[in-house]
């Protein structure tokens, strides 16, 4: 299994994810690049560089700044938590990029994609099982290789926001799991 030493971490959303992967594997992102700007991420992760992105448009070449922070020779893993963006195929190939998505699509392939959360809420009664996986980033959406699963039982799950916290759980052990084992300097 290959091991790195530089962890850059991309987020769309609150970051939050980001803040409790860091927490629980005592172990901050080099560089975090976002296209959102909140400030508690700023606050919790004191000394982590930030490259905010201001411009997104729908052929946006913003993920070009990969190619200035990454360097060749320093092994860099690049992970998406809450990234709403597709990533253009030409860094998928260049660069060791991984995904949490919040479905568990080992077992139910038609998890893959949007709002995994609300389908397996709609379709509760069809699942026993539900999960997140981290996946290495190809060019199709949740189709590169699944790297770490956690599932939990949908026999507790009675609103939306029990499905959704779930998830979230579940999202954050496999992220865990997965940082842990890869990135040096982890407790």
């Amino acid at each position: 299994m290959k091991k790195y030493t530089k962890w850059i971490a991309l987020f769309s959303q609150t970051g939050q994810e980001i803040i409790d992967i860091s927490e629980q594997i005592q172990r901050k992102p080099d560089l975090i690049i976002s296209n959102n700007h909140p400030n508690n991420i700023q606050n919790i992760l004191k000394g982590v560089e930030y490259k905010w992105l201001t411009t997104f448009g729908k052929d946006s070449k913003t993920l070009d700044i990969l190619d200035e922070v990454v360097d060749d020779l320093e092994p860099t893993i690049i992970t998406l938590n809450g990234w709403l963006r597709i990533v253009p195929p030409d860094k998928c190939s260049k660069y060791d990029i991984y995904n949490g998505h919040p479905g568990l699509i080992t077992k139910y392939p038609e998890l893959k994609g949007k709002d995994p959360q609300q389908r397996t809420w709609d379709d509760l009664h069809r699942y026993n099982k539900m999960g997140s996986v981290v996946h290495k980033v190809v060019e199709e959406v949740d189709a590169g290789g699944v790297e770490t699963v956690s599932e939990v039982s949908t026999e507790s799950i009675l609103t939306l926001d029990d499905t959704y916290n779930a998830l979230r759980k579940t999202s954050l052990k496999a992220w865990y799991s997965f940082l842990k084992e890869r990135l040096y300097n982890t407790v």
